[in-house]
């Protein structure tokens, strides 16, 4: 529980005043500190390079906001179509700004020292040196000196092995030869007198790292989201290389864009003239076709052909009939002929036959039928002319007869003709829709093509005109512009940031080493992980620490610190016992326990108290050595009963008769000496002779010499070094004091660094103190 309640202490806030007021100790480091970084931060401005800022507002033109010919635009939406996003993208690729550098030449630096700066000349310097067969990704580097109005000096090459050590005059427009590079200088119009003897640095750098330089130091904003204006802007070591690069970008962009632009209208042409020519033997071929069909079938026009045959169908269809009906008739004549019954009767005539001979017989029948009637009315039929006029009218009637057997034959031969014709126009006619349908498929085709051609046609000269048209894509708004001075390096901000860095490198480095320090260093870090009680504090003094002696060169800081001591002991005094045997110890070697004894005896011995100084560290004797150490001592004592507590007690006349007890010989049996009743034997003496015992006594943990020689003490006390005890060694401390190994303990701290004062350092009568625990 108690151990919790240690830990819980442990767990301080930390106290910002405390803090500032320890890093304000260590004023001079960080006046030092902000003296070099501030220099080095001048170092830096006056040594960096001037960077210039310059930019150009520029909209990128697509069909939507550019001036067109109505009707001819519509083409060229879809050829000349932009996207501002791949337009930004384009601006920004190293292909563009690799041709941007080549035509400035910007690759090569004209550098001259003015003051700790190299400013960039740019097409400000006297000289143009051309590099004739050096590759792109050289670099090479080297220094021109004008000599006078026609040579000049070369020397400190870089990137030429050859040239190494070397120095080169040539003359002006002159070719020197290295190796195998080949370099050529000219003037230019700024050549003056001014530039003699002045040193021009020139650097001929990788093309690459060049473009890509500009590059990472170019920006492009677009203004609003769904606008095409664009704000390129660039940082270069050179105002006037700034204003050309981003002048020489936007050029080289639209080049690059009426190129493609040109290209796609190239293409677009050479792929219509193509389809032309295909086209046009395509048509070529349907017309040879149609012409073919209409060879091949007669056809001038499928409507006419249709009426032809149409009216020949009719036609033979009449003839058929008017066949038919004159078969008919012939037919008539003839049953009429062979009717036996009408032998003796007239032949009708006038009956539409169509031949004549037959109708003409009929006729000449007839009359010889009615005038051998006749005879025979006027005599009888044995008259030889009734008979031969009967023989005549037989015979005329039999050749009637063959005459319309013939005209019959004859009449159904026209008829079966008329019929087959008629079948035939029939059938001709019947495949005028066939015809009709491929003649009107091949006539499709030939619309198709043609259709097809002259569009390909009108096309070809709508990408002539586009061609011929075609337009920059981006147009400047703001010419280029920027502040007149430097934007980089700005001194104000680079001197601040060399004194902010100047004072935070030591700040933090102190902070680093504060909270990383686990050592104890001021009473704060005993504050609370201990319990024993505290009597003050001795801070560091280097002059005291030399001669050992702190009390009565005058009355500072030390002294007043021993005279708290010496007051805060009388706390520590028991009602039933006095407290005159004092004893020192510590952790280790080296905590002070001598120097704080002596001055504590020489601090009692001013206020008029019988002090003796006993050193009881008698393997080492450190107290015994800073007075002369005598050959007569406590181990003497104790080991030789014939040497009296007076044979060992000697006076030091230098510390104000202050009596002093060496350790004496060093003993090969330290702790049984100590362990002696003697020593006992001696104390009880020196208690009835003096006011005040201190005892200087070995540190606690190393050996058992102090554990034994608790018994004789009133007041341990327990002397830290600052800096010197860990504070995770505290809770041993602690358990020293709760488990009452050490009589009445009591801390001291020895050696505070007077500086610390963010964790205090003062003196007075208000510590708190703590009462012993007792067993």
């Amino acid at each position: 529980m108690q151990n919790n309640t240690l830990s819980n202490k442990n767990e301080q806030s930390i106290n910002l005043v405390d803090l500032f007021v320890y890093l304000l100790s260590k004023w001079k480091w960080f006046v030092l500190s902000v003296l070099l970084f501030g220099g080095l931060a001048w170092y830096h401005y006056a040594t960096s390079p001037l960077v210039f800022f310059r930019n150009v507002t520029v909209i990128i033109k697509d069909p939507s906001n550019k001036t067109s010919t109505a009707g001819l635009d519509r083409y060229d939406n879809y050829i000349n179509k932009v996207n501002v996003a791949n337009e930004i993208l384009q601006f920004r690729s190293k292909r563009l700004m690799r041709e941007v550098v080549q035509r400035l030449h910007a690759d090569v630096d004209y550098r001259v020292e003015e003051g700790l700066r190299m400013n960039e000349l740019y097409n400000q310097s006297p000289i143009n040196v051309s590099f004739i067969n050096v590759m792109p990704e050289r670099y090479i580097s080297f220094t021109v000196t004008p000599k006078n109005a026609k040579q000049v000096l070369l020397s400190d090459f870089t990137g030429i092995p050859a040239a190494n050590d070397k120095t080169y005059t040539m003359r002006l427009n002159d070719t020197l030869t290295i190796g195998s590079e080949r370099i050529l200088i000219t003037g230019t119009d700024r050549w003056g007198q001014a530039w003699t003897e002045r040193d021009i640095r020139v650097s001929k750098n990788p093309l690459n790292a060049v473009a890509g330089r500009f590059q990472g130091s170019m920006g492009i904003r677009q203004e609003e989201d769904e606008s095409s204006i664009l704000v390129l802007s660039l940082k270069d070591d050179s105002p006037l290389r700034a204003e050309d690069v981003l002048n020489t970008l936007v050029n080289v962009y639209n080049e690059e864009a009426l190129n493609d632009k040109n290209q796609v209208a190239v293409n677009t042409s050479e792929f219509i003239n193509e389809r032309l020519l295909i086209i046009e033997r395509e048509l070529g071929g349907v017309e040879t076709e149609l012409e073919a069909f209409k060879q091949s079938n007669q056809l001038m026009d499928i409507g006419s052909l249709a009426g032809q045959y149409m009216g020949e169908a009719q036609t033979y269809s009449a003839d058929a009939l008017e066949q038919e009906t004159q078969l008919k008739l012939a037919q008539f004549i003839k049953e009429y002929l062979t009717d036996p019954t009408k032998n003796r009767d007239l032949i009708p005539s006038g009956t539409g036959i169509s031949d004549a001979s037959v109708e003409g017989q009929i006729n000449q029948y007839n009359a010889l039928k009615l005038k051998r009637d006749k005879l025979i009315a006027d005599s009888s039929e044995s008259n030889p002319v009734v008979e031969e006029l009967n023989n005549a009218i037989h015979a005329l009637r039999q050749s009637i007869i063959r005459a319309v057997d013939n005209m019959i034959v004859s009449i159904n031969m026209k008829r079966n003709d008329a019929r087959s014709r008629q079948a035939q126009a029939q059938a001709r006619f019947t495949t005028v829709p066939t015809k009709e349908r491929q003649m009107l498929s091949i006539e499709r085709q030939q619309k198709i093509k043609e259709s097809l051609y002259m569009f390909l046609l009108n096309r070809r000269e709508e990408n002539a005109l586009s061609q011929a048209m075609a337009d920059n894509n981006a147009r400047t708004i703001d010419s280029v512009d920027g502040p007149v001075g430097p934007i980089a390096p700005v001194r104000n901000r680079i001197l601040l940031l060399g004194v902010l860095v100047g004072l935070a490198v030591p700040g933090v480095v102190f902070l680093m080493i504060l909270f990383m320090d686990t050592r104890v260093r001021s009473r704060k870090d005993l504050k609370g992980a201990v319990s024993i009680p505290f009597l003050g504090e001795i801070p560091q003094d280097k002059e005291a620490a030399k001669t050992g002696v702190a009390v009565g060169r005058d009355d500072g800081m030390l002294s007043e610190s021993f005279r708290i001591l010496r007051t805060n002991m009388a706390f520590m005094a028991k009602k039933d016992k006095p407290m005159q045997v004092i004893t020192f110890t510590s952790f280790n070697e080296g905590a002070g326990k001598t120097f704080v004894s002596r001055n504590l005896a020489m601090s009692l011995v001013l206020t008029k108290k019988r002090v003796v100084l006993v050193d009881l560290d008698i393997r080492k004797g450190t107290l015994s050595r800073h007075f002369s150490k005598h050959p007569v001592g406590v181990t003497n004592y104790l080991a030789d009963e014939s040497i009296a507590l007076d044979d060992i007690i000697h006076t030091d006349e230098k510390s104000g008769g202050l009596d002093i007890i060496s350790s004496g010989t060093v003993a090969p049996n330290p702790a049984e000496l100590l362990m002696d009743s003697r020593l006992d034997t001696m104390m009880a003496e020196l208690r009835k002779r003096y006011d005040y015992v201190i005892v200087d006594n070995v540190p606690v943990g190393i050996v058992a010499d102090a554990t034994i020689s608790n018994r004789i003490s009133d007041l341990t006390i327990f002397v830290v070094r600052a800096g010197k005890l860990d504070r995770r060694q505290l809770p041993d401390l602690e358990e020293l004091y709760r488990d009452n190994k050490l009589c009445n303990m009591s801390l001291i701290l020895n050696g505070v660094d007077p500086s610390r004062r963010g964790y205090g350092y003062g003196y007075g009568y208000g510590y708190g103190y703590g009462k012993r625990k007792n067993k």
